[in-house]
């Protein structure tokens, strides 16, 4: 079973792209904090389509967002000859948990309560 449900704040501004005619994906970097006052971990999110362009048009860096989607992970040669690995996960559902702001007001990025 590969099911992932994630609560955080972007820690970057959604990009979105047009990969085929209609057809986009937007992504963006998911600030996860972790108990106890530790680190945060990133996680980029992919969306596609409806989902995509409803991230871009709705999402701010700082906002905070619950995802459930999948794992994807892809592998890569560097020119240099390195094998690089990276996880992502693909978004089925993007749920908006902060308030939109309104024009002109900054959304501060909110650390998620410890558990």
């Amino acid at each position: 079973m590969n099911v992932v449900t994630l609560i955080g704040n972007l820690a970057t501004d959604v990009e979105i792209r047009e990969v085929a005619a209609d057809k986009h994906v937007a992504s963006f970097l998911l600030a996860i904090d972790r108990p106890r006052g530790e680190e945060a971990d990133f996680v980029r999110v992919t969306a596609w389509d409806a989902q995509a362009r409803s991230c871009a048009d709705h999402l701010t860096k700082g906002r905070r967002v619950a995802v459930d989607g999948r794992l994807r992970s892809s592998s890569w040669q560097t020119p240099e000859g390195e094998r690089r690995t990276a996880v992502e996960v693909v978004a089925h559902r993007v749920e908006f948990l902060s308030p939109r702001p309104t024009d002109g007001e900054v959304v501060p990025f909110e650390r998620a309560a410890s558990a």
